[in-house]
């Protein structure tokens, strides 16, 4: 096996899993794109094996503390040691969960989503990919789905040097279908829809919000799939708007909405940005405003780029928030760290004039773990606030 010295000081020697190019001392053998390498210290002591791809600006993704292969067997234990983990969370179906959360599970790079009897492979580092027949066979074995779809048009993997393609590696194509969530039903087009087909990491929050909803005039920007506005919907609100930029995600939201018998919802096809500072500008009132924008950033460089769109969107919908009012909002990007995210929240309440009280925090769903030596693995951050009045 090829190996890799790290340099002193590096991140992995902090419990990190990842080795960038800069932090490799010496190179030994000659490995190649997406083999497996031995780890080791200045000294030559063992840190462990991983995944190698000089392609990439991190170089190696350790994978395992010992010893170890890449083998058919090494995928089945995995993706079984996810499995029983997630059989212990409250209230997560394993028929509607993310089965395995790349290095939080143990494989780096490698998404796996379940949608009943239907199966969503993600390989996003090029060892991961150049697997994925064994990734694919060890699924077959551990979750016999009646089909595999690989979505593997994120341009993360541009990063690895590889292509964007989506397609089926076992059983036939689904048509898309329906899948329920409580009370709600959602349509996921696998091939086709958003994401793996739909945003499992906010289900729960969906209930969440919609319980401050009740009898409450409700905005969902950038609603997508609208489930914060079709849960608010059933939870009691009087009035919901639910706007998103794009017209397929609006015509989705709606058969989402008629799918779950929801009361009447306003669909609008509009940029969030411009229908926020229209209404506004107009001083039209919300009782309970929703802001679960895409990430603005996926990098370091445009941070702060990205906080003024945030701060933006929160000064306009907290302008338009009475003391009562709700304000629940969401960052889905982990380049913007929680106290980025409270940092500039604090800003636009100072610059709105509202003053505020937390009523909840949200993370990622369960079946989405975060590592704490790994930062990554955490990207979803959320609060709800209620403005309240001058003392």
């Amino acid at each position: 096996m090829s190996g890799i010295i790290v340099n002193q000081r590096s991140r992995i020697f902090h419990g990190h899993e990842w080795v960038y190019g800069t932090e490799v001392k010496k190179t030994l053998g000659d490995p190649q794109p997406g083999s497996v390498v031995a780890l080791m210290d200045q000294r030559n002591r063992p840190l462990g094996s991983a995944i190698y791809n000089p392609q990439s600006q991190i170089i190696a993704r350790r994978f395992s503390r010992r010893k170890q292969e890449l083998d058919a067997d090494f995928f089945k234990r995995r993706i079984e040691r996810a499995i029983a983990y997630r059989e212990k969370l409250p209230g997560i179906s394993p028929l509607l969960c993310r089965v395995v959360w790349s290095e939080s599970d143990g494989l780096p790079g490698v998404i796996i989503d379940r949608y009943g009897d239907f199966v969503v492979l993600q390989t996003l580092t090029l060892a991961m990919d150049q697997r994925k027949d064994l990734l694919a066979d060890a699924i077959q074995e551990t979750l016999a789905p009646l089909g595999i779809v690989e979505r593997n048009d994120s341009p993360i993997r541009k990063a690895e040097g590889m292509t964007l393609h989506t397609g089926i590696l076992r059983g036939t194509p689904p048509e898309p279908f329906t899948v329920p969530f409580g009370r709600m039903r959602f349509l996921v087009d696998l091939l086709g829809g958003q994401k793996t087909g739909l945003y499992l990491d906010q289900l729960e929050n969906y209930k969440i919000v919609a319980e401050f909803s009740r009898g409450r005039r409700v905005l969902d920007c950038f609603t997508n799939q609208g489930g914060f506005a079709i849960a608010s919907a059933l939870a009691g609100a009087t009035e919901v708007t639910a706007v998103d930029v794009s017209e397929p995600a609006i015509a989705a939201a709606k058969a989402n909405a008629e799918a779950s018998g929801a009361p009447d919802i306003q669909f609008l096809a509009e940029n969030a940005f411009d229908f926020l500072k229209k209404e506004e500008s107009e001083g039209k009132k919300y009782d309970l405003i929703v802001l679960d924008p895409p990430s603005f950033t996926r990098n370091k460089k445009s941070l702060r780029d990205a906080l003024r769109g945030y701060k933006e969107i929160h000064l306009r919908a907290l302008k338009m928030l009475e003391p009562g009012g709700i304000l629940a909002t969401f960052s889905c990007s982990h380049h913007v760290g929680a106290g980025e995210f409270r940092g500039m929240i604090c800003d636009s309440s100072v610059d709105s004039h509202r003053n505020l009280r937390q009523r909840a925090t949200f993370t990622q769903r369960g079946d989405h773990p975060v590592n704490p030596l790994l930062p990554e693995t955490e990207y979803l951050r959320g609060n709800v606030f209620e403005v309240i009045g001058a003392w």
